[in-house]
């Protein structure tokens, strides 16, 4: 079926999403636009690096839209090219994790699906969303979409990432039993539009989206578009402990805990002693970190709920 008004889209595939799986994803993705009657350039690199760059290239000579094709790490890129332009970005999921693409109201695991809500958000527009913006200690600054963690989510998401076997979620889970073996609690300082909170826990997450490694729900009540962003903090717990209420945080459950904190604010820094910080799949920096939310400044090609 034609589409109402053709558009160039720029369609950036991460090969290596979902162990190779990704590829054949953005030949099925291309392959549906160009039916559509839409000018389809393609892009797929031999690394992460190459395909951001040349995505960059290709949106400086015109485009209608991003359409990326992966994980979280491939909507962390379109992020990051993205925010604060009017070119709006779509995300095909077929990576790991997909939190990114789960929070939107994007089908994960089934491609059609996905193209069907991609093809139907080209013709009635994007959806405005909110992002995050985080200061780095040297002044550099890097943009995500769902959720930036600090302590054990992001040591095992290091983990995770050098594992290449088992596939999706449950790789996720064998990392996060490895690590919690030798893993111990962390002395964080952070400070929330202004009040200084200092706490000893797990982790920290600020969060703009709702999940983590694969659909855990750490904040089910966050928003896409409410101008804040949810502070998730999960204090200090035994192993066992941390293992038994493992399994509710899947369903949101975990929120009633003791130890789950969850505030919400507009300005965040993030201080902690030789812990590294992710979002969105992607590594960001040791801490401190600066984050603060900037409303409206991303548009997707996503379900307007």
């Amino acid at each position: 079926m034609m589409t109402t008004r053709p558009q160039r889209l720029v369609v950036a595939v991460n090969p290596s999403a979902s162990f190779g799986a990704g590829g054949g994803t953005g030949d099925e993705v291309a392959g549906a636009l160009a039916a559509a009657g839409h000018d389809v350039v393609t892009l797929s690199e031999s690394g992460f690096d190459e395909l951001r760059a040349a995505s960059a290239a290709e949106l400086a000579r015109g485009a209608d839209a991003l359409i990326v094709v992966g994980g979280d790490g491939m909507a962390s890129l379109g992020a990051n090219l993205l925010a604060g332009t009017p070119t709006p970005l779509g995300i095909v999921p077929s990576g790991t994790g997909n939190d990114v693409a789960r929070g939107l109201g994007i089908p994960v695991g089934n491609t059609e699906a996905a193209l069907r809500m991609l093809l139907a958000a080209l013709d009635h527009g994007p959806r405005v969303i909110d992002a995050g913006r985080v200061t780095r200690a040297d002044g550099s600054t890097v943009w995500f979409a769902g959720v930036l963690s600090a302590g054990f989510d992001a040591i095992v998401n290091d983990r995770a990432n050098r594992m290449r076997w088992p596939r999706g979620p449950r790789r996720y889970t064998l990392a996060m039993v490895a690590e919690l073996l030798r893993f111990k609690p962390i002395s964080y300082r952070l400070t929330v539009d202004g009040v200084v909170r200092e706490t000893r826990g797990m982790l920290v997450s600020v969060a703009n989206g709702t999940s983590i490694g694969g659909g855990m729900l750490i904040t089910p009540d966050a928003r896409f578009d409410d101008g804040l962003l949810d502070v998730f903090v999960v204090g200090s717990l035994s192993r066992l402990e941390f293992i038994r209420i493992f399994p509710s945080v899947f369903a949101g459950r975990h929120l009633g805990h003791p130890a789950v904190s969850i505030v919400r604010g507009r300005s965040i820094r993030v201080e902690a002693d030789a812990v590294v910080a992710y979002a969105d799949g992607e590594r960001v920096g040791p801490l401190p970190l600066d984050v603060e939310v900037v409303p409206g400044a991303l548009r997707l090609l996503a379900p307007i709920l």
